[in-house]
Order: C-alpha cells, then sequence, then structure tokens
C-alpha cells in the first residue's frame, strides 16, 4: 500500500519485487520514491524484497522490535524499530501500530494527516481487544477479509493448512469481518476488502458478506483486487489529504 500526505510518501510491506512495483504503479499514473518503507511483519510476501527496495529508493525501513528478531531484511540499512501503541511520524504522517494476533509477529497501522485518518489490518486470526479502539476515527479502513469458510474446509488446502488459515492466528474469514464490521465506527467513510485469498474465498462472497453488516452504515464498500490497483484519493481541492494506493 502507497501512502501520500502532504509531502510524504510511504509504502507498507514490500513483498512485491521492484519491477512489478513498478509496472503497479505505472498503472496507477504514478511516479513515485517513498520516503519510507513500513513492514508490517515477517512473511515472505510483506517482506521479501525489503532490502532492495529500500536500497532502491534510498529509503529506511521502519518494522517493529518482534519483526527485527524475526527476520534478517539483509541489505546494508538498519532498520528503524517503532513499538505499539506508541505513536510516531515519519514526515507528514503520524503512524501508530498496534499488535494483532498472527502465526509471525504481526501490527495493524494507523495513519494520520490533516484531521484525517486512515488504518489498515491484514492478516490476524482473530480480531483483538483494541482493534475497534485502533479504527476509531478513521475515515478509510482497510480490513483483511481472507477466505469463506465452507470453501476452505471443502477445498484443496490440506488439513493443516486449512487449520492454520482458520486459527487464531492465521486470518480473518469473511464471518469474522462481518462481525469486526458490524461494531465499526459510524465515522468510516470507505471500507476496502483485502487479502482476499484466490483459492478460497471469490470477491462476490466477500462483498455480500460486508455488504450485510454495513447495511445500515454510510460507508463506500470497495473490495481490492490482487491483479488491480485500488485508489483512494482526495477531490484535488483544499488542503492536501490522506491518498492511499493498494494492491
Amino acid at each position: 500500500m502507497l501512502i501520500e500526505a502532504g509531502s510524504t510518501r510511504l509504502l507498507v510491506d514490500a513483498g512485491l519485487p521492484l519491477a512489478t512495483l513498478q509496472r503497479q504503479l505505472t498503472r496507477a499514473h504514478l511516479s513515485v520514491k517513498p520516503n519510507a518503507i513500513i513492514v508490517t511483519h515477517a512473511h515472505g510476501d510483506h517482506c521479501r524484497h525489503a532490502a532492495e527496495l529500500s536500497e532502491h529508493f534510498q529509503a529506511p525501513l521502519y518494522v517493529s522490535e518482534a519483526t527485527r528478531r524475526s527476520v534478517r531484511l539483509g541489505g546494508r540499512r538498519t532498520p528503524r524499530v517503532f513499538g505499539p501503541r506508541a505513536p510516531f511520524s515519519i514526515g507528514d504522517i503520524a503512524v501508530t501500530a498496534l499488535t494483532v494476533p498472527h502465526d509471525a509477529p504481526q501490527v495493524s497501522l494507523r495513519f494520520e494527516h490533516g484531521g484525517e485518518a486512515a488504518a489498515i489490518a491484514t492478516d490476524l486470526g482473530e480480531v483483538p481487544p483494541g482493534l475497534l479502539d485502533h479504527l476509531a476515527g478513521c475515515d478509510t479502513v482497510l480490513i483483511e477479509s481472507n477466505h469463506d469458510h465452507e470453501m476452505l474446509w471443502s477445498g484443496p488446502y490440506p488439513y493443516h493448512l486449512k487449520r492454520r488459515v482458520s486459527g487464531g492466528h492465521g486470518h480473518l474469514s469473511n464471518a469474522q469481518t462481518h462481525g469486526l464490521l458490524r461494531s465499526l465506527d459510524r465515522g468510516v467513510r470507505t471500507v476496502v476488502l483485502m487479502h482476499l485469498s484466490q483459492t478460497n474465498n471469490t470477491p462476490e462472497l466477500a462483498r455480500a458478506s460486508a455488504a450485510e453488516a454495513l447495511c445500515d452504515h454510510p460507508a463506500t464498500l470497495l473490495v481490492s483486487s490482487q491483479f488491480g490497483v485500488t485508489s483512494l484519493g482526495a477531490e484535488p481541492v483544499g488542503p492536501p489529504q490522506l491518498e492511499l494506493f493498494s494492491r
């Protein structure tokens, strides 16, 4: 995810190689040099190319202490370490991290600038205490809706992987996300469903479940594709606000 506010651009996670990332940015009509890269956790699809991208963009890496201990990111840059619940700033953007349950130490990130806020919460097996408070006051929430329970358990994954995905340190199901969205702050204007499994979910199932949860909520609902670019930008009037580009 790419976040832009004021003169600051942040890249969240680094699972894509440089050529693929640049191709996606071109599709979004962007040519962007991030000021920093934040890695949420130590799984390869989120950190595999962190050193490569950090070197190319000459951008510092930010990681939690638990992630720093969990993986050797490589490269010549020493990562900058942040702590959970302790806000820190990168340029014009204030960032707050909340620890969430996953089978690698993981954080949900909240970003604030110019009176607006956005948060991303993916790769978590259950909704922990404090997550709703972490999301409260956000204009945009990007939330995992990874799998449909029936598709997962009737699908091709081996048993041990089904248990991992559906466990408390795996990934949120459509039903779990439904429960979270039912309690979402009514100030949220946009909800984006993220991290959908290609094998164990469909955009239609995830959207239908979330739409039911949000039936009395004023938020706009979007589903982010693994193969496209979702742009969530402020209108080009008034002061600069948070802009998000997510793959």
